[in-house]
Order: C-alpha cells, then sequence, then structure tokens
C-alpha cells in the first residue's frame, strides 16, 4: 500500500510535470502577442533602424538547423538568444539617448521570457556555440571597437531586431 509521502510525491511529479506542460502550451500560444510586445518597444526606444551593416554576420545555417528541429530544440534555441540578448544588452549603454523606460519593458519581458522557457527545457545540453560566438563578436567587434557609442548601440538594436524576427519559429 502507498504511504502518505508516496502519494505527495506522485502528486508533486504529476503537479510539476503540468506546469511545465502548461509553459509550453502557453509559449505557444503566447509568443506572437510577446513578440509583437518587444518588437514594437525595440522601434519605439529609438529612432529609424539604422541602414549600415554590423560586420559580424549571423550563420544562417543554425536557423535552417532549427526549422527542422523538434519542439524542444527549438525552444532551446530561443531561449539561448534570448540570454545572450539580454546579456549584449547589460553593457555601457550611456551613449545613446533611448527612451529609457522603452527600453526597460523591452528587457523585462525579454528576462521574463528567458525565465518562462528555461522551465520547458532539460538543462543538460549545452548552448550552441556558433550562436554563442556570434554575440561574443557582435559585443568585441561592433560595442567594445566602436567605444560603445550610441551608432554601435543602433547597430545593436538593429541586429537584435533582426534576430528576435528570425525567432518566429514554431
Amino acid at each position: 500500500m502507498y504511504t502518505k509521502e508516496s502519494w505527495t510525491c506522485i502528486f508533486l511529479i504529476i503537479c510539476s510535470m503540468q506546469s511545465v506542460c502548461h509553459c509550453c502550451d502557453c509559449i505557444r500560444h503566447r509568443y506572437g502577442h510577446l513578440s509583437a510586445e518587444y518588437l514594437s518597444l525595440l522601434d519605439q526606444m529609438g529612432g529609424d533602424i539604422t541602414k549600415q551593416e554590423a560586420p559580424v554576420f549571423f550563420p544562417e545555417s543554425l536557423y535552417r538547423r532549427i526549422e527542422l528541429a523538434e519542439f524542444e530544440g527549438k525552444v532551446r534555441f530561443r531561449n539561448e538568444t534570448i540570454y545572450q540578448i539580454t546579456k549584449l544588452f547589460d553593457g555601457n549603454i550611456k551613449a545613446v539617448i533611448w527612451d529609457k523606460k522603452k527600453l526597460d519593458n523591452f528587457l523585462n519581458i525579454l528576462e521574463g521570457q528567458f525565465e518562462n522557457l528555461k522551465s520547458c527545457v532539460s538543462p543538460a545540453k549545452k548552448p550552441e556555440r556558433r550562436l554563442k560566438r556570434y554575440f561574443k563578436k557582435l559585443n568585441r567587434k561592433v560595442l567594445r571597437q566602436m567605444n560603445y557609442s550610441a551608432q554601435a548601440w543602433e547597430l545593436i538594436r538593429k541586429e537584435t531586431k533582426h534576430n528576435l524576427q528570425r525567432l518566429d519559429i514554431f
């Protein structure tokens, strides 16, 4: 016969499985709304998006591979991309004259989504090296080489917008 502790354990396991599944279902249904919201904030926090090209190119083969991946692989990729973006924006942003409130809202939405997505994937797999390398190059070749100037941050904003638009992969 099962003890009270066994039933409690079974109950907690079932509840935790449901919350993860519920979270993942929310991702499928709410992502479009959140995506539109943070893309809008990204547009509104500064002026027109620059026409200048960044000296760093995204490894497009990653998107082709992720488009064919299973749900968890797509969630993991989206989560890692969002994490790298928030890490990139954690730098010296003093040179830009963006709307501070919209910038904060943009980052808060991304950070919230990162936390939600994190609970939907197993932590066993390592992040995609090429994705991590791409964001490190953006930091080094755009932000640092351009001394965190307003022009550098505008390039980062443009790259961020492009990458967030591409994340609509479900």
